[in-house]
């Protein structure tokens, strides 16, 4: 089940000699419940990429999307991404489960949170 979701942050940098990751503000990574080295699924509007890697830890309050090591050949400083992370539950939970919807601003700072 899709268990949280950052809607159109935008990234704010890359670096393709970094171990490979998408760095998310720590402040995102608490509100959307993505912990970090959890694995993620991140889709690129702006050019229709779609890849998994795993989430890093970036500054409380700096608004930091990067994008790592091979995923920097997949966006660039600008684009907007959607970043969704999952669970494995059984059916009792999947039907009260609940999506963590995070949408934020061109800063990437929280506008609402939805669960």
């Amino acid at each position: 089940m899709c268990k949280s979701k950052i809607h159109r942050a935008r990234i704010t940098k890359v670096d393709l000699h970094y171990e490979g990751s998408i760095g998310i503000d720590k402040d995102l990574l608490k509100a959307s419940d993505i912990y970090p080295n959890e694995i993620v699924q991140v889709v690129n509007i702006n050019n229709g990429a779609r890849f998994e890697t795993y989430a890093i830890e970036e500054a409380a309050g700096s608004g930091a999307i990067g994008l790592y090591g091979a995923a920097a050949h997949l966006g660039k400083v600008g684009d907007l991404v959607i970043i969704l992370s999952y669970g494995l539950v059984d059916d009792a939970h999947a039907k009260e489960m609940k999506l963590i919807a995070i949408k934020v601003d061109k800063d990437n700072k929280i506008k609402s949170q939805k669960r």
